[in-house]
């Protein structure tokens, strides 16, 4: 079905209206009631030290100052952000709680805590050692799917990026996190990631070592907690935003910033494909995710579900953040997903649709990190997933050729930020060389010679979308 250009036209516009009138209700009702902790008990004039950076001319990416020069939140202006082609202003002032604004300060002393292994309790392990800012924020463990912490302990979850985490309604595989606060604190704790036995123990360890005790109070004027620690953080991660890639050059009307390969691609993600139920993408939101979590079926195969959930409802204590953030990295219980946080069975095996924004260069993929190439997971879904009782209702058989999987995984790799384009095209390179190393190609079921997942999608519309007026 073809749609004129003249409905196509209005629906972008209503979509930029919705935008602007969502941004409208986030001031609305975004209130105080979750205040930022970083608040000074007795502020001081100060003033950045000669030769500072100033706040707007710290985009991301740009070097840590060499000094910490802080000053009081009263004299620190927030970040003017630099919004990359594919943020719009609106998803920014609908992420960023008004008083968790980065500054340059809090956010150099973030970044700082991010990079520093004094925080696990061997001294071994940093936030950066699982979200590599080379690797697209990943770590990229060749010898194991998922990532490791203190004394080389491997979890049950693959950590996925930190890029536009920001953006996300909620953090972690699972959910179980809402704020990125909220995810900055657990790792910390968990005892196979970074050690530690409690917030005290971080905070006196914290403390004890000048440079941050200084920091800390020359920022705040008082000694540091644990949720300063946290806010550091965030407001680091909250200058990570990623969306200059050849397909925003592509949609700002550059036919030439991805091959016609990719082009055949985006038309099959949004069509036959049908990509786009889960991955959503418009100009306001356009992180390629729907925010939500479903059973996909990557883990069917390894759990009887139902077993698992009776047992899990038998220990899990409602709101115990701790036991969960636990049961998700270091059980079998992990497979459980959302199901975990929630209680529900409809979440019984349900992950997060994770953003494909740098989907190339932040492998492998799904949360367990069972599938190592892009060609490996469009095979898990031409064949629609893996059969379970919790399977979501969406996954089917699509029935894509071997040409149209290069394509889709062509169009998956024009997402990658400029920055990373170099590591982007030694990515493609080695999955290339994988690609006929095929564990999960069933094409059989896939083209529906075997099994009943329902009929095929249609045939897209090939047109290049901005030709037609539809970005």
């Amino acid at each position: 079905m073809q749609t004129s250009r003249g409905k196509l036209v209005a629906n972008f516009a209503a979509v930029i209206l919705g935008g602007a009138l969502l941004a409208v209700m986030g001031v609305v009702f975004t209130t105080s009631n979750n205040p930022s902790p970083m608040t000074p008990a007795a502020p001081a004039p100060s003033a950045l030290a000669p030769g500072s950076p100033t706040p707007s001319a710290l985009a991301p990416g740009s070097p840590t100052p060499a000094t910490l020069a802080l000053a009081t939140p009263e004299k620190q202006a927030p970040l003017k952000p630099v919004l990359p082609l594919g943020i719009s202003p609106q998803l920014y002032a609908l992420a960023v709680p008004p008083g968790r604004e980065p500054t340059a300060q809090l956010a150099a002393l973030g970044e700082k805590l991010f990079k520093d292994k004094r925080l696990s309790v061997d001294d071994s392990v940093a936030c950066e050692t699982c979200h590599d800012p080379t690797k697209g924020f990943t770590d990229h463990r060749g010898n194991s799917a998922t990532s490791a912490g203190v004394q080389d302990q491997h979890g049950q979850r693959n950590a996925p990026t930190v890029l536009n985490a920001m953006f996300q309604a909620s953090q972690f595989w699972d959910g179980r996190a809402a704020t990125l606060e909220d995810q900055a604190k657990l790792p910390i704790l968990n005892p196979i990631e970074m050690g530690q036995k409690s917030p005290g123990d971080v905070v006196a360890k914290v403390a004890r070592i000048q440079e941050y005790s200084d920091a800390f109070k020359s920022l705040l004027g008082r000694d540091l907690t644990y949720e300063d620690i946290a806010a550091a953080i965030a407001a680091f991660e909250r200058t990570q935003y990623s969306a200059n890639s050849p397909f925003d050059r592509f949609l700002a009307g550059d036919p030439r910033a991805v091959s016609e390969a990719a082009q055949r691609g985006w038309a099959l993600f949004q069509g036959k494909g049908r990509c786009g139920s889960c991955h959503a993408f418009n100009a306001v939101s356009p992180l390629f995710s729907d925010q939500k979590f479903h059973n996909i079926g990557i883990a069917a195969h390894k759990q009887n579900f139902a077993e698992l959930a009776r047992k899990a409802l038998g220990i899990l204590k409602t709101g115990d953040t701790k036991q969960i953030d636990e049961l998700a990295l270091q059980t079998s219980y992990s497979e459980l997903g959302r199901f975990l946080v929630t209680k529900n069975p409809a979440d019984i095996g349900a992950f997060k649709s994770e953003t494909l924004r740098n989907i190339g260069i932040t492998g492998p993929y799904m949360h367990d990190g069972s599938l190592a190439t892009l060609w490996d997971v469009m095979d898990h879904y031409n064949k629609g997933g893996v059969a379970n009782p919790f399977l979501d209702g969406g996954m089917q058989r699509l029935a894509l050729s071997e040409a149209e999987i290069d394509d889709l995984v062509a169009f998956l790799f024009t997402l990658t930020d400029d920055r990373f384009a170099d590591f982007n095209k030694a990515e493609l390179a080695r999955q290339t060389s994988l690609k006929n190393n095929r564990p999960q190609r069933e094409t059989e079921i896939a083209e529906g010679r075997k099994g009943d997942l329902g009929d095929a999608g249609i045939t897209p519309d090939l047109r290049n979308p901005a030709s037609i007026g539809a970005y």
